[in-house]
C-alpha cells in the first residue's frame, strides 16, 4: 500500500504561526517521503456561517499560505475540498456507520458550542464524519495531527474498522497519526493555556503569517510572560504556561529542543529572550509573508492550482468511492 498523507486546514480568517509550526511547515517536509494530498477544507468552513465572498478570498489566502510555507503543487496534490464531490458522498455513508455515542464524546464540538448546543448546525456536529471521509476517500495511511486532533483521528480509525467489519472487507486502512516535533501545539500569546486561534478576538493573541516585521515585534513584546528568569531545563518551567509557550515557539522556529533553548538562555529574563525570539520569528516568517503577498496578487494562478489539484484528487477518489458504493450495495 502506498504511504499516503492527507491533511487540511480551514480557510477561515488569517493563517497564523500556529498553523505554520503545527501544520504547513511539516506538510512541506513530508513531501519527499510520502505521497501527499493537502486540502483547503471549505466544506468544513461552512459548518458555521461564512460570507460567500469572504470564503472565496480566504480559500485563496489559505492556498497562498500553503504554497508560501513550502507545499509544492507539483510534488503534492493541493485543492479545495468542495471540488471533489466524493467527500460529501462518503461523509453521508459514514454518517450511517458512526454511532451517536461516538460523536457525543467529541470534545471539540462541546468546546465550540458551549451552552449554545441547540443552535449549532448539524454539520458542526457531524464534522468528524466528514473529516473521516476526507482521509479515507484517498485511503490515506498517515495524517499529521496536533494533540487536539488525535480524538478525531481515533474516530476515523473506529469508522474504518466498523465499516470493514460490517461489510466483511478490508477496504479502509487504519490511518496512523504523525505527530511531528516541537511546535505541534502553539498557544495564545495572551493566555498560555489556550491554543493560538484565528477566532480569538485579540489580534495580540497570535502572529499572523501576513504580519510585517514591526507587527511581529510588537506582538512578541506585548506577549504575556512572568518576572522569573529562564531555567536551565525545560522541566523546571513547571506551570509557567506563557514561558513554556514562548520557549516552545523559539524551539520550533530554531529546530532545537526546549532543553537546548533553556540552556542557551538560562538565567536571562524575558526582555533579552523576546528580542532574540523576535529576530528569529522575523527571519523565518518574512519570506513567507512576502511570498504570500505575491501569490495573492495572482488569483488566476491560485485558482489554476486548485483546479488542477482537484482533478488529480478526483482521479484517486473516484475509483475508491466506486469500490465503497459496490460494497454498500448501491446500483450504478
Amino acid at each position: 500500500m502506498t504511504n499516503r498523507v492527507f491533511s487540511g486546514a480551514q480557510p477561515s480568517g488569517n493563517m497564523h504561526l500556529g498553523n505554520y509550526l503545527g501544520a504547513f511547515r511539516n506538510w512541506a517536509r513530508l513531501q519527499d517521503d510520502y505521497e501527499c494530498i493537502y486540502c483547503v477544507v471549505d466544506m468544513h468552513a461552512i459548518t458555521v456561517w461564512q460570507s460567500p465572498q469572504d470564503l472565496i478570498n480566504q480559500t485563496r489566502e489559505a492556498t497562498a499560505a500553503y504554497i508560501a510555507a513550502g507545499v509544492d503543487p507539483k510534488k503534492s496534490i493541493l485543492f479545495n475540498q468542495s471540488r471533489v464531490p466524493g467527500h460529501a458522498e462518503l461523509a453521508w455513508i459514514f454518517n450511517c456507520v458512526a454511532r451517536l455515542g461516538w460523536l457525543n464524546r467529541m470534545t471539540q464540538f462541546k468546546d465550540k458550542v458551549g451552552k449554545n448546543r441547540e443552535n449549532a448546525s448539524v454539520g458542526l456536529y457531524v464534522y468528524p464524519d466528514l473529516m473521516a471521509a476526507d482521509i479515507l476517500l484517498y485511503k490515506a495511511t498517515h495524517v499529521p495531527v496536533g494533540e487536539d486532533q488525535k480524538q478525531h483521528l481515533e474516530l476515523t480509525r473506529d469508522i474504518a474498522q466498523k465499516f470493514n467489519n460490517d461489510y466483511g472487507v478490508e477496504l479502509f486502512p487504519l490511518t496512523e497519526p504523525l505527530i511531528l516535533g516541537e511546535g505541534a501545539r502553539v498557544m495564545s500569546l495572551r493566555n498560555g493555556n489556550q491554543k493560538m486561534s484565528k477566532s480569538d478576538p485579540s489580534e495580540y493573541s497570535r502572529i499572523n503569517l501576513n504580519d510585517d516585521a514591526d507587527t511581529i515585534a510588537l506582538k512578541i513584546r506585548k506577549a504575556k510572560t512572568d518576572p522569573e528568569p529562564l531555567p536551565g531545563k525545560a522541566a523546571d518551567l513547571g506551570d509557567r504556561a506563557e514561558a513554556k509557550n514562548l520557549v516552545g515557539i523559539y524551539a520550533a522556529l530554531a529546530d532545537m529542543s526546549r532543553d537546548a533553548v533553556c540552556a542557551e538562555f538560562e538565567g536571562k529574563g524575558f526582555g533579552d529572550f523576546k528580542k532574540a525570539l523576535t529576530d528569529l520569528a522575523v527571519a523565518n516568517l518574512a519570506p513567507i509573508t512576502e511570498e504570500m503577498a505575491r501569490l495573492e496578487k495572482d488569483p488566476a494562478y491560485i485558482d489554476s492550482v486548485l483546479k488542477e489539484g482537484g482533478e488529480r484528487a478526483n482521479a484517486i477518489a473516484e475509483p475508491i468511492l466506486s469500490e465503497v458504493k459496490q460494497v454498500v450495495g448501491f446500483l450504478s
